[in-house]
């Protein structure tokens, strides 16, 4: 589960993370007002009022402005809150700003220069270990320094069994060659990011910038966070700040019937139980001269509602030139999965484009009799090739 810069630095402070003083405004008036009490918290004089959506980019989009007065706030505020923002990660539609987080200016003149780091707490599936990956090249596209500087680029392994350990953090804050205040704030920087990561159950913790100060604090000046979803049921805090808004409207109907739901941008649509026979699915879709318009598994537990649910799901997409189910009835019957498509076809009405339907495996036979009776206007399949050939011919 994605969540919000600001509700990623909520949890960040939790732990002990030092962030910038911020608050969230849905209007210019509470931008105005939330700055004013941060000047009255920290003497800023400046503020950064930034977009809050689930997408990287923002301040290439226009998303992210520095305020020089409590009038400007107000003002960039104005200008942000509604904005349809695109970015490189929201596509060309881009996602429409609902609020907006305001905080005290980080760039300020001191006794040193202001620099920025890159730093992520991710796990790293071959070793079976966490991993802290970290760059002197702050504030820049993670791949784009990967691509031309890859030896700017250091790796941090730690054993989720013991933890981080503290020669470890300092390994980190001398490879990013800080020195004295700077380097001991580091130290406690990398100590506290891990437990955040850790205790918050996140598949993902990404800081661009970590950012050292003019008076060598070291802050994250930003925080995109993912939250693993088979966690969410011990930690129901970060399960409210899931926003809706932000996610894809057929996925979010897909997850009130536990459907395992992806939209793609292809032109066939599929209906499959289990994730194994799904990428086979799309694999032989590709296959016979088509591109998979979603991944849809309906599970083991499917029912006529849930084949129906999903059918209404797929129809939603205009791309979709043809539909594919595949059903190997182990667990799921497959006379209950021919119930839903039939359900389907008399509660939604005649559909227009072509369904092909393979059912192999528990009451296969019933199902086939299920639909023949039915009058429906289908094309049945008995083996994957077969199938493929169907999809071909319909939608080529």
């Amino acid at each position: 589960m994605n969540i919000h810069e600001f509700q990623g630095k909520q949890i960040l402070k939790q732990y002990g993370v030092a962030v910038p003083a911020g608050e969230v405004a849905h209007t210019p008036e509470k931008a105005y007002e939330a700055a004013q009490r941060i000047k009255a918290e920290t003497g800023a004089d400046t503020w950064a009022v930034k977009a809050q959506i689930h997408a990287g980019g923002r301040g290439k989009g226009g998303g992210v402005k520095i305020a020089r007065s409590l009038d400007e706030v107000k003002q960039l505020a104005k200008s942000i809150l509604g904005m349809t923002l695109v970015t490189h990660q929201t596509g060309p539609e881009g996602k429409v700003v609902h609020k907006v987080l305001v905080e005290q200016g980080i760039y300020y003149p001191g006794e040193s220069e202001p620099r920025e780091f890159y730093m992520s707490v991710l796990l790293n599936r071959e070793t079976g270990k966490n991993i802290i990956m970290y760059s002197t090249e702050g504030g820049m596209d993670i791949e784009t320094v990967a691509e031309k500087t890859p030896h700017l680029i250091f790796r941090e392994e730690v054993d989720p069994g013991v933890g981080i350990q503290a020669f470890q953090a300092r390994r980190i804050a001398f490879n990013l060659k800080l020195t004295g205040k700077a380097f001991k704030e580091m130290v406690k920087f990398v100590s506290a990011l891990y437990r955040a990561f850790e205790g918050s159950d996140a598949s993902l913790f990404e800081i661009n910038p970590v950012f050292k100060t003019s008076d060598e604090r070291i802050m994250a000046a930003d925080a995109k966070v993912n939250i693993d979803d088979n966690a969410l049921y011990r930690h129901s805090d970060y399960a409210a700040m899931r926003d809706l808004n932000e996610e894809d409207p057929t996925e979010v109907e897909a997850g009130k019937y536990n459907l395992n739901f992806i939209k793609l941008e292809g032109n066939v649509g599929c209906m499959v139980n289990g994730a194994g026979l799904a990428m086979a699915t799309m694999d032989i879709i590709k296959h016979s001269g088509g591109e998979p318009a979603n991944f849809l598994d309906v599970g083991g537990t499917a029912n006529a509602q849930t084949v129906e649910a999903g059918f209404r799901i797929i129809l939603k997409d205009p791309n979709v030139k043809a539909i594919l189910i595949n059903i190997f009835g182990g667990i799921v019957r497959c006379d209950r999965v021919a119930e839903g498509i039939v359900e389907a076809y008399r509660t939604i009405g005649k559909i227009e484009i072509p369904v092909i339907v393979r059912l192999q495996g528990t009451n296969a036979e019933e199902a086939k009799v299920l639909i023949d009776n039915s009058g429906l206007e289908v094309h049945s399949a008995i083996t994957l090739e077969e199938a493929a050939g169907k999809v071909s011919e319909l939608v080529n």
